[in-house]
């Protein structure tokens, strides 16, 4: 099991908190990057960094981890940053305008308007994943995929008892993992739905799975 590690900001967001990775494994392995946090207000996904930031990683992966790509939305436990976008309609993958500031998925005055998407922007085009997982919570799912993509989903599902059902509800644009499946193709990009709340030993089983699925052949 490999000990390297890497510290690095990658960016500021509106109100000047860092954006840090932090980079475990392999130099040159298979890149996965895993991200805590995007709407401030679903933030369980920290307990998982946090382990894994402490896991022996597999031989071979390059891990990456953000724990949190909107540290202002966080510390005052909003789903949107500082200027009241929802960082998760920003990117630029179909955007469109939807809302004005406010509103519950303000999309910003354009794509990737705001600091924090910038700086993950340029963060994925640089690294070029294989493999990318984001968290968010409460629906408690993990939309089924199709092929290779589909396996590492269902592989993930299996290890940690998520349903493995579609979300339904409407179309989204600007979507963070959206933009990235598109920018990193073949490469896999995935949500995972946490539930309302997260035990240590969900966390601690979620973190394990990502282990797993960074380290298995696909």
């Amino acid at each position: 099991m490999a000990a390297f590690v890497e510290e690095r900001q990658i960016g500021v967001s509106v109100e000047g908190r860092p954006i840090t990775a932090v980079r475990r494994g392999t130099p040159g392995g298979r890149v996965v990057l895993v991200v805590g946090v995007i709407h401030g207000d679903e933030d369980d996904g920290v307990a998982i960094v946090d382990l894994l930031e402490q896991l022996p990683v597999p031989d071979g992966v390059d891990l990456w981890l953000v724990e949190s790509m909107n540290p202002d939305g966080q510390a005052a436990q909003d789903r949107h940053n500082a200027n009241q976008v929802d960082l998760n309609r920003n990117f630029p993958a179909d955007w469109g305008p939807i809302g004005v500031p406010g509103d519950g998925q303000y999309a910003g005055p354009s794509a990737a308007s705001e600091p924090e998407t910038q700086a993950m922007v340029a963060f994925v085009e640089e690294l070029r994943p294989d493999l990318i997982i984001w968290y968010h919570q409460d629906l408690y799912r993990i939309n089924p995929g199709q092929g290779r993509d589909g396996a590492i989903r269902a592989r993930y599902a299996e290890l940690t008892g998520l349903p493995l059902v579609s979300i339904t509800g409407g179309t989204y644009t600007g979507v963070a993992a959206t933009w990235a499946r598109r920018t990193i193709e073949p490469g896999v990009a995935f949500i995972v739905e946490l539930g309302g709340t997260l035990s240590a030993e969900e966390a601690a089983m979620h973190a394990q799975a990502v282990l797993t699925v960074a380290g298995e052949p696909n």
